[in-house]
């Protein structure tokens, strides 16, 4: 039985952070707003979740930009939720570079002062490289006039567009273990030399070199910050209510259904969840072929293994910045690509600090590449905290045989790891898949390829009238670039000039 839950203005499909941010900004704009979430928690990747009373955070580690004047601390602030953020800033290094059984750390700092002159510690010869580095970096982000809150007038320099990382760094300096220090965080954005544009590194690491945050008690904050703005502005937020259906009246959307019974029509549709999945479910009768086809068929970045470890008391000291580890200064072109007998060939190691015990962990995440085939014997299973399902004993030992692998590996910077372990928990491409909705549990949606830029851009205006996308499916991943396509959304509904305008007049008024 269909429950017909009424009409909005706008119903936006996916609550991680670009359809929270959406949603917020339409209902302030007095949009009447209705958010459907399929789990029973809203977020997306800002989702955390508990065991043994510590929280993990699924994809949020750290954030960038959250200094006072910075670009996100400027959308956050117009969003409302600035004031309650629990936020600790980070030390002056916040990310460590190794590679092999090399024993030196590569450290990247806060600040690009602070980022060249520690650097130019390790590389005394290249300290007019990385101050260009720094440079170019800015320059490059300056051409993306929404990251600097400006009206987007699409007229970026295609021959940006077109530099791939390892063109850009080959250009830079000839010194090969540079290279691979400046490129040693690419985990960030899952890159790859030869085909991830260089603009890609730049909008990703920029602003954790302005200023980089950990979220205290975890990135979930946002998000129900996000919905507690949501509410106040007057929408609607329900959770447990998968969009399954989608109907269409004279060429637009005209209302979607949910696993709830619910029909709900609205005026406008903001998609938040995976571009293929979309429309697959609309129907390519329904879009231009050659549109239709070229989405279905751009193939996205891959996914994540992580394991999430409980400590016992005092056992671990705790490592302040995050470890970034590659086999050596080539695999850090193309980690995400490795064979299997090669896994792990990185890693990203994170802890949090015991508030009882000072100076020591209560918790490691560590996470690297996996691809989704290597899970494909389970892809007809589905499990999450809302629909349980067990995969199985050919899985479990799956897990619990890479986990054994990837602890070996990562023993040489948290001596005596396995013997500190309380609990073990881990995430595969499958939660990923179906915590989050994304394809193939893919990381950071589709790849962005400097040999042909334009065949992967994805507008946020789609070919049926009404109905838009939003998130990292769309432009650009991470905190910063999805609160930025968010806006790009709304930019694309309210008006590139009035919007830009109402966001600046706000801040100035604050």
């Amino acid at each position: 039985m269909i429950d017909q839950a009424g009409k909005y203005d706008v119903v936006v499909i996916g609550s991680g952070l670009g359809g929270l941010v959406s949603a917020v900004i339409l209902a302030k704009e007095g949009k009447k707003v209705c958010l459907l979430e399929k789990n029973n928690q809203f977020g997306g990747n800002l989702q955390t979740f508990s065991r043994n009373k510590k929280i993990f955070d699924t994809g949020v580690h750290y954030l960038g930009g959250l200094s006072e004047g910075q670009n996100l601390y400027q959308y956050f602030s117009y969003l409302g939720i600035i004031p309650e953020l629990k936020l600790e800033k980070m030390d002056e290094v916040y990310d460590t570079v190794y590679f092999g059984t090399e024993n030196i750390g590569y450290p990247i700092s806060q600040g690009y002062e602070a980022f060249v002159d520690n650097l130019s510690v390790h590389f005394p010869q290249e300290r007019k490289a990385l101050q260009k580095y720094v440079d170019d970096l800015q320059k490059t982000c300056a051409l993306f006039p929404l990251y600097h809150l400006r009206e987007p007038d699409n007229r970026y320099l295609e021959e940006i567009l077109k530099v791939s990382v390892r063109q850009y760094f080959q250009s830079l300096t000839t010194n090969k273990k540079l290279q691979a220090v400046l490129v040693g965080n690419n985990f960030l954005y899952a890159g790859e030399g030869d085909r991830t544009p260089f603009y890609v590194h730049a909008l990703t690491v920029n602003s954790y070199i302005q200023s980089a945050y950990r979220c205290i008690k975890g990135g979930s904050q946002i998000s129900k910050l996000l919905v507690r703005q949501l509410r106040k502005w007057g929408g609607d937020a329900l959770k447990l209510e998968e969009v399954l259906d989608y109907e269409m009246l004279d060429g637009k959307l005209s209302a979607v259904i949910t696993s709830g019974g619910k029909r709900i029509e609205a005026s406008l549709f903001i998609a938040n969840t995976d571009p293929k999945k979309v429309l697959e479910r609309i129907g390519i009768k329904h879009f231009r072929k050659a549109y239709y086809e070229r989405i279905q068929e751009l193939p996205v970045t891959t996914s994540s293994f992580s394991v999430h470890l409980v400590l016992q008391e005092q056992k671990i000291s705790y490592l302040r910045e995050n470890i970034f580890y590659h086999e050596s200064i080539e695999s850090v072109w193309s980690a995400a690509q490795y064979k299997e007998l090669e896994w792990p060939n990185m890693f990203m190691l994170s802890m949090t600090e015991d508030p009882k015990h000072p100076g020591f962990a209560d918790t490691v995440t560590v996470l690297t590449y996996m691809h989704f085939e290597e899970v494909e014997a389970w892809a007809d299973t589905f499990n999450t905290v809302a629909k349980k399902s067990d995969r199985g004993p050919d899985y479990t030992a799956f897990k619990q045989g890479k986990t054994a692998v990837l602890l070996q590996k990562m023993e040489r910077f948290v001596p005596n790891i396995r013997q500190a372990i309380m609990h073990s928990y881990t995430s595969t491409p499958l939660s990923y898949r179906d915590y989050i909705g994304v394809y193939r549990g893919n990381l950071y949606g589709h790849i962005k390829d400097a040999h042909d830029p334009m065949r992967t851009f994805i507008s946020p205006k789609t070919k049926v009238g009404n109905l838009f996308f939003t998130g990292q499916g769309v432009n650009m991943h991470g905190i910063l670039g999805v609160t930025i396509g968010a806006v790009a959304t709304c930019s694309e509904i309210l008006g590139k000039s009035y919007f830009l305008k109402k966001i600046n007049e706000t801040l100035h008024a604050m």
